[in-house]
């Protein structure tokens, strides 16, 4: 039995995905498995901070289910503000081992992207979390005050109640090693698709526009492939929305450029079938994003910045300086006027997406880890 916690957060994304996907995996390979999942959204900002500053509330709850339902493994995705680490102390004084997946840096950083003021910042590390007080953070005093608090006071009993931290990324393991994270307990296992949702083979020969996908927020660099699509003259379409939008569409401006807001997953999926090229431009440490995932699995050429795990992503030969626009409109132009070249490309990311995000490697990976903790 293998028991999934998970407190959602506010805005559904892909670590919401990432614990679906999981389960449903889990199950097709039949093992029983519950999910847990708790949200902040019912709760009012003074139980959240509680929550969050006690390290977590009813862990009576998770300790009862594992013993009455044999509970093996506890695998934990975002723990903060509702289970913290005493979710995991009571699962391990029930019986069972604990396995966190981390697929930001929260457990470090109160906004969990580590970048503010246009560059990346791990200022807070190794229970130093002053930083994020000082600069408010979480915007109010107050709530940067809670989070410095309760991140501090979290991560030495969190570090002896978890059996194994798995990381999204090698480069995410990386940095969270380097802010304190126990090396010795600490593995990769990017994310996955499943099976069905491979393409047979790319279309991005006859594509007709680049795409960007994602929240419309200035860490994830939509800027640059705005005026990357500008300066190559590129027809570019974004699917998503988010608070730097206004800005996003006063660049836009007189340029070849189409917002569609957020996106049905049928209506996006259907939108990559037609895409020449996928546009990854983030300028933060971004770990695994699946916008990057499903656009390879579709066959479709990505490129992607040189920031955190989209290198490993991508390979090497797809990736570009962050915020420096004349490569993007470079390379975005080489492929938008050789479909043979993008038809090449698209091949290629689809087999590398098969190779290394397949779900079968994936669930080798993952009961790897959990023979690893429960012999």
């Amino acid at each position: 039995m293998i028991l999934i916690l998970h407190n959602r957060y506010r805005a559904a994304g892909g670590e919401e995905r990432a614990v679906g996907d999981l389960a449903a995996l889990l199950r097709r390979r039949g093992h029983e498995v519950e999910v847990l999942e708790r949200s902040s959204d019912a709760l009012g900002r003074v139980q959240a901070a509680r929550g969050l500053l006690a390290g977590g509330l009813d862990p009576d709850e998770i300790a009862e289910i594992v013993r009455h339902r044999g509970v093996r493994v506890v695998h934990a995705h975002n723990i903060h503000p509702l289970f913290g680490w005493r979710a995991l102390a009571a699962a391990r004084s029930a019986g069972a081992r604990t396995v966190l997946h981390l697929h930001n840096y929260r457990l470090f950083c109160a906004i969990g992207i580590a970048y503010r003021d246009g560059a990346t910042c791990f200022r807070c590390r190794r229970g130093h979390t002053r930083p994020g007080l000082r600069l408010r953070c979480r915007g109010s005093l107050p709530e940067a005050a809670v989070y410095a608090l309760a991140l501090r006071r979290q991560q030495p009993p969190l570090f002896e109640h978890v059996d194994q931290f798995v990381a999204v990324s090698d480069a995410l393991s990386t940095h969270l090693r380097d802010l304190g994270l126990p090396s010795s307990l600490t593995a990769t296992l990017p994310n996955f698709l499943p099976d069905d949702q491979f393409a047979q083979s790319s279309r991005a020969g006859a594509g007709e526009f680049a795409l960007g996908v994602g929240r419309l927020t200035e860490e994830k660099g939509f800027d640059t492939a705005i005026s990357a699509a500008r300066a190559s003259g590129v027809p570019l379409v974004i699917a998503g929305a988010g608070p730097d939008e206004g800005r996003l569409r006063a660049l836009a401006a007189g340029a070849d450029v189409r917002f569609t807001g957020r996106l049905a997953p049928d209506a996006l999926a259907d939108l990559r079938t037609r895409a020449a090229v996928v546009l990854a431009p983030s300028r933060w440490e971004e770990p695994c994003p699946y916008s990057v995932l499903e656009a390879m699995a579709s066959g479709v050429p990505v490129l992607a910045s040189d920031r955190g795990g989209l290198p490993e992503l991508v390979g090497a030969e797809a990736v570009l300086p962050a915020a420096d626009v004349a490569p993007w409109s470079a390379a975005l132009s080489e492929l938008w006027n050789s479909s043979r070249l993008r038809a090449q490309r698209g091949e290629q990311a689809l087999t590398r997406a098969r190779r290394q995000f397949g779900e079968a490697d994936y669930y080798e990976g993952l009961t790897r880890l959990y023979d690893r903790v429960s012999p």
